[in-house]
C-alpha cells in the first residue's frame, strides 16, 4: 500500500509529465521524477521476472494499438512511407519484444558455479543478475521509435524503473511514445522527458543508475563526463565518427553490391548510425559500378527523388542545408542528384565521383544521401585497410567480394561494430547477437540477451558452510602442511 506521501508525489509527478514540448521541465520537476522512480524501485516490485515480462507484454500491446499513430508520427518527422516505419521501426521493435519475453525467464536464471575446492566446504556459488535500478534512456531522431522503446525494453527486462529523454526533433514520435507510455505505465516505472539539449542535461545531472545514450560521437563525449561525476555505468551506441566504410573488389558482383547500397542510402534519407558513409571501389570496375550504382537509384527511387512520397526526407531544416552545403562544394564531381526541395526537406541521393580516401568528406559522418565513392587499386587494397584501421574505429564496415576467404580474414582483423559480407545492414536483425560500437563508434551492447546483459550487472554470492571448515587459510602459516595443500588446490 502506498502512503499519503507516495501518493502525493505520484501526483505531482503525472502533473510534470503531462507537460507538452511547448512547456520546459526546470531541475526540481526531473529530481522529483528520478527521486520517485528510486522510491518504487526499492519497493522490489520489478525484481519478480513474471512482473517484468507482463510489463513487456503490456508494452508490445501498446505499440500494436498505436501501429497507425506511430506510422503517420514517423511520416510527419520524417517522410517514411508506411512500409518503411513498420520495416525500420514498428516491427523490429515487436521482433526485439517477442525476442525479450521468450528469453527472459532463461536469462535471469541465476548462476549455480562450483566454488573449487580450495574454498570447501563452500562448493557452491550463485551469479545473480540484478538490475541496476533507474535508468535514463537517451534516444535520438532518426529512429525514434524503435531507439527509444527498443531501449526500454532492454531496461525493463533488467527489472529496471527508466527515464526516456526522446529527441527535440522527432517532435511527433516523440508526442506518441509519450501518450503510449502514459497510457501503459506509471509515471514512478516509466516516464517520457521531451525538450532540448538543455532539459537532456538536467536529466545528466541527476544520480542515475545506468544511462544508454544513442547520438553523435561528440556528444557521447559530453554524457560520459557527466556520468564519471557519479560513476554511473553507461553505454554509448554512437555513428561513425570518420565514416562506415563499403569496400567493393574488382571481383565482386557490382550489380548486386549497387543495388544494396543504393537501397541502404534511400531508407531513411541516409540518417542511420550504420549507413554506408563512404564507398571503396577498386579503379578497375569503377567506372561500371558507377554506372550500375545510378541505374540502382534511378530504378528503386525514380530519376527525380524529390517528388516521390516514399522517399523520407531529412530531419529539418539545418539538416537540410549541410547536406546541400557539402553537396555544393564537391559540385563539379557529382554525377547523380545533387539537388533537392528546400519546401519538402528532400535531397536527392547524391554521388560523387571520384573522391581521394584523404578528402575531408570520407573523414566525418555525412549522416544524409551524400555518397562518396573512393578509388584504389585493387592490388593495393591492404593500403586502403591500413587508412581505415587508422582512423576512428567505425560502427559498420561492408565488404563486397567474391573471395569469402579473404572477406572472414578481414573482418576479423579490422576493428568496427559490425557489418556484412556481400550484404548490408541485415546484422542488426538477425537474433541472438549483439548490436554495438568500439572505441568512437560506442560501448556497451544491447538486442535482446545482450541488452538484458547491459541493463543488469552480475552479482557473485558464494553460500558459505560452517562445518567441516578446514584452517589453512588462517595463522599461523607455518604450521604443519598448509603451504603444501594450498598450492596443490590453487595450481
Amino acid at each position: 500500500m502506498l502512503c499519503a506521501l507516495q501518493r502525493r508525489c505520484i501526483t505531482d509527478i503525472n502533473k510534470i509529465v503531462k507537460k507538452t514540448g511547448k512547456e520546459m521541465y526546470n531541475k526540481e520537476e526531473i529530481e522529483k521524477i528520478v527521486d520517485a522512480q528510486r522510491e518504487f524501485f526499492l519497493r522490489g516490485e520489478t525484481l519478480d521476472v513474471n512482473w517484468r515480462i507482463q510489463q513487456l507484454k503490456k508494452l508490445k500491446k501498446a505499440v500494436i494499438d498505436n501501429e497507425k499513430e506511430l506510422e503517420k508520427a514517423l511520416s510527419d518527422d520524417l517522410g517514411r512511407a508506411p512500409l518503411e516505419a513498420y520495416f525500420c521501426d514498428i516491427g523490429s521493435l515487436i521482433l526485439e519484444l517477442n525476442e525479450t519475453i521468450r528469453g527472459l525467464k532463461r536469462w535471469a536464471r541465476p548462476e549455480t558455479h562450483f566454488s573449487g575446492f580450495h574454498c570447501f566446504p563452500s562448493i557452491v556459488t550463485k551469479v545473480y543478475k540484478m538490475p541496476y535500478g533507474v535508468s535514463l534512456i537517451i534516444s535520438p531522431f532518426n529512429f525514434p521509435v524503435l531507439l527509444s522503446l527498443g531501449v526500454l525494453a532492454a531496461s525493463l527486462a533488467g527489472g529496471n524503473t527508466a527515464v526516456i529523454k526522446t529527441s527535440s526533433k522527432s517532435v511527433h514520435c516523440t508526442e506518441v511514445v509519450k501518450r503510449i507510455v502514459a497510457d501503459t505505465f506509471s509515471p514512478e516505472y516509466v516516464t517520457v522527458i521531451d525538450g532540448g539539449h538543455d532539459v537532456a542535461d538536467m536529466c545528466l545531472q541527476q544520480r542515475f543508475d545506468k544511462i544508454f545514450y544513442t547520438g553523435s560521437p561528440k556528444v557521447g563525449v559530453h554524457v560520459l563526463e557527466e556520468a564519471a561525476k557519479n560513476l554511473t555505468s553507461t553505454a554509448l551506441e554512437l555513428g561513425g565518427e570518420t565514416g562506415n566504410w563499403a569496400i567493393v573488389r574488382k571481383d565482386a558482383d557490382l550489380k548486386d553490391a549497387a543495388r544494396k547500397i543504393a537501397f541502404f542510402k534511400i531508407l531513411n534519407s541516409g540518417q542511420i548510425c550504420i549507413n554506408v558513409n563512404q564507398v571503396a571501389v577498386a579503379e578497375e570496375v569503377s567506372d561500371e559500378f558507377v554506372k550500375e550504382l545510378k541505374n540502382a537509384f534511378n530504378t528503386q527511387i525514380g530519376e527525380n527523388p524529390t517528388v516521390n512520397s516514399e522517399y523520407p526526407h531529412l530531419i529539418n531544416e539545418g539538416a537540410y542545408k549541410k547536406c546541400a552545403d557539402t553537396a555544393d562544394k564537391y559540385r563539379d564531381r557529382i554525377v547523380l542528384g545533387g539537388y533537392g526541395d528546400e519546401k519538402t526537406l528532400r535531397y536527392a541521393p547524391t554521388v560523387i565521383f571520384p573522391v581521394d580516401k584523404d578528402e575531408e568528406v570520407v573523414q566525418r559522418e555525412l549522416f544524409s544521401p551524400l555518397l562518396p565513392v573512393v578509388t584504389y587499386k585493387d592490388a593495393e587494397i591492404d593500403g586502403l585497410l591500413d587508412t581505415i584501421s587508422r582512423r576512428e574505429k567505425g560502427l559498420s564496415l561492408y565488404l563486397f567480394t567474391r573471395n569469402i576467404k579473404w572477406a572472414k580474414k578481414t573482418m576479423q582483423r579490422m576493428q568496427f561494430g559490425g557489418g556484412c559480407i556481400n550484404e548490408v545492414c541485415l546484422h542488426m536483425m538477425v537474433k541472438g547477437v549483439p548490436f554495438n560500437g568500439v572505441g568512437h563508434s560506442g560501448m556497451g551492447a544491447y538486442h535482446g540477451k545482450w541488452g538484458f546483459m547491459e541493463f543488469t550487472h552480475p552479482q557473485t554470492v558464494l553460500i558459505g558452510s560452517n562445518k567441516f571448515n578446514l584452517s589453512m587459510r588462517e595463522h599461523p602459516y607455518s604450521a604443519g602442511l598448509k603451504g603444501k595443500f594450498i598450492r596443490l588446490f590453487e595450481k
